[in-house]
This record gives structure tokens, sequence and C-alpha cells, in this order.
């Protein structure tokens, strides 16, 4: 069912025009589809305001009908109005005036329960999902330790700045992480803390808002590629039940998540978003998705706050199709992905040493 298809639907079932075969049908889409529910109800708010706006202009027909009939009897009749006049009016116009009165207040109340709904169905849309960025205002980590891991950096302390991972996709220095981590940023800085701090400055070289997803650079002179990329890609869909785990930063530390595949489908239906069982805190976006034998199914972007344990990730083949769809003239060089899966053989916790150190915390900066 496209979106043309849907908006005819929606009105011909709010108009009561579907036979009982097609709206056994389409009540079926509804319960399958939440999103499709929600703009049916959307729907049937605007028309039930459409239709109040129609009574609040007939309202207003009627009073100044009535305004011309007073302004008529004044004229004629001038100083010789009296009581009996002023009754016969009112017993004219009374019922019609009582009768426009409720329509008034029944629509200034519909009027307000309208916008009421409409703002309260946004904000719900909004707060039931979460990016999963963390805030670095009460972190305090000395100068004097990044400094003498990285003597030619010299940070300075900024108020808005925010932390998440991200997770090195070429090892000619390409890194990726959600578009929502870095969007704005005055500077971007990636932190791998393995024997020793290693701190790179990084470059946004492509971003895709809708996707959520953003191509780093390392950029820092003092970066070399000594590490390969271990991981293999995994294009095909992951299945319902599978265990996943993710590597991320939800603090200084990296953190280890485990779960499963609860869903194919993301928030609202996305179809290019799992939804899994692991639980996930601000700093998680952008950490990459494993399956057991260490391929990578997914990235992490968010969490359903309305649902216990519900997080979402977008799915690696629309990771790769992105990085595929680049113009190459766009780049400084090809990013040069890893066609081998080295830790395929390997139990959990060796799989973790050998993928840590390409998983990185990324440090987002925003000027005052």
């Amino acid at each position: 069912m496209n979106t043309m298809n849907e908006y005819e639907w929606i009105e011909r079932y709010a108009a009561g025009q579907l036979s009982e075969e097609e709206r056994s049908i389409f009540e079926q889409k509804l319960r399958d589809n939440p999103q499709l529910a929600a703009e049916l109800s959307t729907h049937q708010v605007l028309m039930d305001s459409l239709k109040l706006y129609g009574n609040r202009s007939q309202l207003k027909k009627k009073l100044d009908v009535f305004h011309q009939e007073m302004a008529k009897d004044t004229t004629s009749q001038g100083r010789r109005l009296n009581k009996y006049s002023v009754q016969v009016f009112w017993k004219r116009h009374l019922p019609t005036m009582a009768v426009a009165a409720s329509v008034a207040v029944i629509t200034v109340i519909g009027t307000l329960f309208t916008m009421d709904y409409l703002r309260s169905l946004e904000n719900r849309q909004i707060s039931f999902y979460k990016e999963l960025k963390r805030e670095l205002n009460s972190i305090k980590v000395t100068q004097r330790n990044i400094a003498s891991a990285v003597p030619e950096i010299q940070p300075e302390v900024r108020p808005v700045s925010y932390s998440a991972t991200g997770f090195m996709v070429a090892s000619n220095g390409y890194v990726v992480t959600n578009y929502h981590v870095i969007n704005g940023a005055d500077s971007v800085f990636i932190e791998s803390r393995m024997d020793e701090l290693c701190r790179y400055k990084v470059k946004e070289v492509y971003s895709d808002k809708l996707s959520d997803i953003s191509i780093l650079k390392i950029t820092d002179p003092d970066f070399t590629s000594t590490v390969r990329v271990s991981y293999g890609f995994k294009i095909k869909e992951a299945d319902l039940g599978e265990p996943v785990y993710t590597l991320g930063f939800p603090r200084e530390d990296m953190v280890f998540g485990e779960g499963s595949i609860s869903s194919k489908t993301g928030f609202e239906g996305d179809t290019t978003a799992y939804q899994i069982s692991i639980p996930v805190n601000p700093g998680n976006s952008g950490g990459p998705l494993l399956d057991e034998k260490g391929n990578l199914i997914g990235m992490i972007t968010g969490k359903n706050t309305a649902v216990e344990g519900a997080a979402f990730a977008i799915k690696s083949k629309y990771l790769l199709s992105l990085i595929d769809s680049i113009p190459v003239d766009s780049l400084p060089e090809p990013v040069l992905l890893s066609g081998k899966n080295y830790v395929k053989d390997l139990k959990r916790p060796e799989q973790i040493k050998q993928l840590q150190s390409l998983i990185f915390n990324v440090k987002v900066y925003h000027q005052k």
C-alpha cells in the first residue's frame, strides 16, 4: 500500500465508504501497522477540527443576522422601543442564540482539545525514542593525563560537549558513528583506551541525516594504520532471537552488552533497523552490533523509553549501501573495506580482545 493509496483508504474508511471485506482488510492493516493507525487518528482529528470550524463559520453568519436585525429594529423604532418590543425580539431569537452559544462553547473546547491532542501525539512520538549520546559536562579528565599521551594537543574544557561510540570500518582511517552524535560539532576527536590513551582528530567526510549515519576520517598526522579490521560484514538479515552483542562507551571505559534480536524492524516499524534486547545507555550511540561469529550486523542508534530493554540498531546492509553510494571524488581516499572475518572461530572473550582496538570513544565539542 503506497502513500497515495493509504490516504485514499483512510478517507474512505473514515467516511464509511468501504465494503465489509475492504473494512476487514483495512482494520487488519491498522493492527499490523502502528504508523498507519496514527495517520488515521490524525486524519480523524483533522476532520473533526474542520467540522468545528464549519460550525463556527455558521455561528458567525447567524450572529451577523442578529446584529443586522437589531440595528434595523433600533432604526425603525428609535426611542419608541418599549418593553414589549424587547420581549418580542428575545422570544423570536432566544432559541437560536442559545444553540449558537452552545456551538461556540463546543467549538472552543473542541479546538483546545484538538490542539492538545496533536501536541501530545507529537510529544509522545519524540519522547519514546531517545538518542544515546552522552553529555560530558560532569566528566572530569585531567589535562595532565591527556597531555602526557598527546603532548601537542592541549584541549580546553568546553561546556557543551558529548560523548558516544564509533568504530573503524577501514584500516586507512575511516570511522562510522551516528549523525546525531556529531551534528553541529565544532570539533570531533576519537579516543582508544588500550595499553595507553590514543587520541586522534577526525573530520566528517559524509553524512546521511535520514539514516543517522556519519562517516569520519582520521586527519591526525600521528595516525598510522597498524590495526587490521578483523570483523566481517553480514548483509543477510539476522534471525529473530539470534544472539548479538555490542561494545561501547556509556562511560569512560568500554562496556560490553549482550542480548538478542527481538524484532526485525525498528522504531515504529522501521524496516532499516532491528529492535534488540540489549540494555543500552547514553554513550552507546554509534556502537557496533555483532553476531556470535563477530560479523557486523548493525550499529546502535537509540532506544525506546516506553519499553524496558528495547534498543534499536540500523542494519549493516544499509551502512554498506551508504558507503558504496559516496562519490569517490568527495573522499580523500577510497574506503578500503575488509573482505574477511578473522575472528569467526574465536570465543567471545578472544573476539573482544581483537575488536576493542577498532572501537572508539567519540568526543564531540561545540562552541558556546
